[in-house]
């Protein structure tokens, strides 16, 4: 009698293919679901393996487009960034493959999900926090927290022999001595010679980006243009080529940014289950829309409305951190954030030269900014006595918290 249907979340790797047979060998019926998201896989290889271990079903989902627009671009929005360098990338991928495998499972009639992320780290919350919120009664086959499993596989020389033994195809060259996750956004590198937060990255462990070092000599300057927030075109000033589809545009940001080495970070985080990691990033792509928004954003934004919107993108980066996208609190944040972005419009020039994204100048026609108020040269609508009384409010609270202090430029 078989236990149920499971789907799970299929990588065509060793781990999730050890899984595979391990839920067959628990006598669950096993649905594989590969999710595409921009990683380089070879997709067609991997729905064959899974079929070859006994799937079920096989479900390979190219979603890279929706990934771009319904998760990237409100994290543009947000200016969403993790402790002051993270930009997010495997954590606004979570949402987005589990949200396609709960509507497989539902579809399916399947009572359980089931994934190969470990006990220790983030994922397990992000993937399993958007499973009950989309799928409520669904359980959770979480193999790396079941003892049965861990205390059998305690290592990958556990799972090579578990492979052979179960005639599953293992990696022809070594494995890396570290772990990578893949997407359209970025790729991530962590554990194995990582964890130890002195060692240097091997000089071939990134590859998403050149090393800035051997990147051109000569600047890619582009134009990226904003609609409510977000690009909607990109142009290459010098070649005159432009891209106008989410997907398209990111895809080519990506490509700049890794011609020129842009994006890399190294860094030590908190994860949420409460201990620190080290991680290792490349998000080119990501990285030039950040700058790019960021400017415009500034250019185009009241002040004190982008001051409640700077804490609503820190609210909201948590938030996606720690899984909670499909929350109500994250939902109310991004409709916040939505609505500060209407009048966030216009285009912004950067140069893409060895590491760096340099402003050129930008323009929009819903700015704020008014270059004859502002002038040296031109008094216009702005009386400078004004700035008397102003300042002199203002010093009335300074000069009341010195004289509590006893501070005196005379003592």
């Amino acid at each position: 009698m078989s236990k149920g249907t499971v789907v799970l979340a299929y990588s065509g790797g060793l781990d999730t293919s050890c899984i595979l047979v391990w839920l067959k060998e628990q006598g669950y019926d096993v649905i594989a679901y590969l999710a595409n998201i921009g990683q380089d896989e070879d997709f067609d290889a991997a729905r064959k393996k899974a079929e070859s271990l006994g799937a079920k079903k096989v479900f390979v989902e190219d979603l890279r487009a929706e990934f771009v627009e319904e998760f990237i671009w409100p994290s543009v929005q947000a200016n969403a960034i993790y402790e002051d360098r993270y930009l997010l990338g495997t954590s606004i991928a979570r949402p987005c493959i589990a949200r396609r495998q709960v509507l497989i499972a539902r579809q399916e009639g399947a009572q359980y999900v089931a994934h190969g992320a470990t006990g220790k780290g983030n994922d397990q919350i992000r993937f399993e926090l958007t499973c009950y919120a989309l799928y409520p009664s669904v359980q959770i086959l979480a193999p790396w927290r079941i003892p049965e499993f861990y205390n059998r596989f305690k290592g990958r020389k556990d799972l090579m022999d578990y492979a052979q033994k179960h005639g599953i195809p293992v990696p022809a060259t070594p494995k890396a001595p570290w772990s990578m996750d893949a997407n359209l956004m970025h790729i991530s590198y962590e554990s194995g010679i990582l964890e130890n937060p002195k060692n240097h990255p091997p000089s071939d462990i990134f590859c998403m980006t050149k090393n800035p070092e051997d990147s051109p000599s000569a600047p890619d300057v582009l134009e990226i243009e904003f609609s409510k927030g977000v690009p909607v075109k990109v142009t290459h000033l010098k070649e005159g080529t432009s891209k106008t589809t989410p997907l398209q545009i990111f895809t080519y940001l990506n490509e700049i940014g890794g011609r020129h080495g842009v994006g890399r970070i190294d860094i030590v985080e908190n994860r949420f289950i409460g201990m620190k990691c080290r991680g290792i990033y490349e998000t080119p792509g990501g990285t030039i829309l950040y700058h790019a928004h960021l400017d415009m954003e500034i250019f185009t934004m009241d002040r004190e409305v982008r001051r409640i919107k700077q804490g609503l993108g820190i609210n909201f980066s948590e938030l996606v951190y720690n899984g909670f996208w499909y929350s109500p609190e994250c939902e109310f944040v991004r409709h916040c954030i939505a609505k500060s972005q209407e009048n966030v419009e216009g285009k912004v020039q950067v140069s893409v030269l060895k590491g760096h994204v340099y402003i050129l100048g930008r323009e929009s026609p819903k700015s704020p900014y008014n270059e004859e108020l502002v002038s040296m040269d031109v008094q216009g609508d702005y009386n400078p006595c004004d700035a008397s009384g102003f300042i002199k409010i203002n010093a009335v609270r300074l000069k009341e918290y010195n004289r509590l202090q006893n501070y005196s430029f005379r003592s």
